[in-house]
């Protein structure tokens, strides 16, 4: 009988995350793992584009409604509601990071922590 490998709990929450970001068609998905990367705080930071207030909006609710159904986990902290320039959903082990494609440009977490591995999850066709 073959071994089964357990996928860990902060990799099947970012999954999760990504399901729920595909759901309301958020662009540009990457997930970079942290866990080899000194100081980092978190395991992995699962990031996308949303081109309106809405769409982030939708995509924030489609998250918590993925993750909640998936891994029965609730957001320990929500920032940016309000402004949905950038919003950041945060379950300690992995956080969630919805930008306007401006802001994504202007920040640009991919260089700020480029010691993480990241994977490019392509874009659901229509």
């Amino acid at each position: 009988m073959a071994k089964t490998k357990k996928i860990p709990d902060s990799e099947k929450l970012s999954q999760a995350i990504v399901k729920g970001m595909q759901e309301k068609k958020g662009s540009d998905i990457i997930v970079m793992d942290l866990r080899k990367v000194k100081n980092a705080v978190a395991d992995f930071f699962v990031i996308c584009s949303g081109g309106s207030d809405k769409q982030l909006e939708a995509i924030a609710d489609s998250i918590d409604e993925m993750v909640g159904k998936i891994m029965a986990q609730s957001p320990w902290h929500i920032e940016g509601k309000n402004n949905k320039e950038w919003m950041l959903i945060d379950y300690i082990d992995v956080v969630a990071h919805l930008f306007k494609k401006e802001q994504r440009n202007y920040y640009s977490l991919e260089r700020l922590w480029g010691d993480a591995v990241i994977t490019e999850i392509e874009d659901r066709p229509n």
